[in-house]
């Protein structure tokens, strides 16, 4: 009873929040009127948009499943664009004795790159243990959410410092979205959901392994306890999904999802029972055939005979069903669990924007 290892799913979820919105993307469309202000602001907004180029298409690259070496250089030109746009912030002159906007564009390119460098480590960490358990998986991605909002408590500073220079020098701003801003923004929307019927369907997968485990073991009390805890955790997923919409009217993953848990009820309220009842048989068969082996033929009376034979007969049928039982849900698994993995990675490469 192989489980599908989900590397894959984690590698696509690699992308997810760490690097989306990293950088402020929504560029203003600046007066003409005043061109001083207006080719100073031009100039940072320039250096956050190279950086938002790179950004796109790091997660572009792992969204569509480039080579991890490729992604890797992806991520290694953004650091490098960077570390650039935070040279060249460092080195502008104030505007007219006004420091505030360099300086705070500058901070907030350092704080990227600490991330880019120290909690992304810490992250890339994390992911080796993340399928371990749920709870692994959950602290995980949380770990990418705090991320995300320190960047963008960042941003949020940065933006009323630009509001304040713009409003100083006479210079209205004129919040637009480029094509760009929409890939990244889609990126995320796209994420964000994926990853909360990841998380419903990761819970009843990890708790499965954990009974599937069991069985392997043979431990009928675990088998028993874990049972119960898979119907509840798949009880629970089935509920959460009901009020999740269609992504865009594409319900492929939402169904792939409410599958997957179908089945793990399923397996949990009425054939893993079969397999524990197999092990019940088992267990009685042999200690009966021990005491019928420990008597001597000529002291075996008909009574002995015929509990040994009963024994023999339930045992035999118990591993009949148990066989048919445990090929039938292995091969069901393995069809579902295949649904999975191909609709969570085609959703990903069908709405995640691409960028070269």
């Amino acid at each position: 009873m192989l489980m599908k290892n989900f590397n894959t799913q984690l590698s696509n979820l690699r992308f997810s929040l760490v690097f989306l919105f990293l950088v402020k993307s929504v560029f203003p469309v600046l007066s003409q009127q005043l061109k001083e202000p207006v080719e100073y602001m031009s100039f940072i907004g320039n250096q956050n948009k190279e950086i938002t180029k790179d950004m796109m298409s790091y997660m572009s690259a792992v969204a569509h499943g480039k080579s991890a070496r490729k992604v890797e250089n992806r991520r290694k030109e953004l650091l490098k664009t960077t570390k650039d746009a935070i040279r060249r912030i460092q080195t502008m002159a104030p505007f007219k004795g006004d420091k505030s906007l360099r300086d705070s564009t500058g901070k907030y390119l350092i704080k990227l790159n600490h991330i880019l460098n120290d909690d992304y480590d810490k992250i890339v960490n994390m992911e080796e243990i993340a399928e371990q358990s749920y709870d692994a998986m959950e602290a995980y991605l949380t770990a990418q959410d705090m991320a995300h909002d320190k960047l963008d408590e960042a941003g949020k500073n940065l933006d009323i410092v630009e509001k304040q220079f713009a409003e100083k020098n006479g210079v209205k701003l004129i919040a637009s979205k480029d094509e760009l801003y929409k890939k990244t923004e889609k990126t995320s929307k796209v994420n964000a959901y994926h990853r909360v019927l990841y998380l419903i369907f990761f819970k009843s997968y990890k708790q499965e392994a954990y009974m599937l485990d069991a069985v392997n073991k043979k431990d009928i009390n675990a088998l028993e306890q874990n049972k119960a805890a898979l119907e509840k955790t798949s009880t629970e997923g089935l509920s959460k999904i009901i009020p999740i919409s269609a992504f865009n009217g594409d319900a492929s993953l939402k169904t792939a999802c409410k599958q997957m848990l179908e089945f793990y009820k399923m397996e949990s309220t009425s054939k893993i029972q079969i397999l524990s009842y197999f092990f019940l048989s088992e267990e009685n068969f042999n200690k009966i055939k021990a005491e019928f082996d420990a008597k001597p033929a000529n002291q075996r009376n008909k009574s002995d005979v015929d509990e040994f034979n009963k024994s023999l007969a339930v045992f035999n049928k118990s591993v009949q069903e148990f066989n048919q039982t445990n090929n039938l849900l292995n091969n069901n698994r393995t069809k579902l669990l295949n649904g999975w993995n191909n609709a969570s990675s085609n959703f990903l490469d069908t709405h995640t924007p691409k960028y070269k």
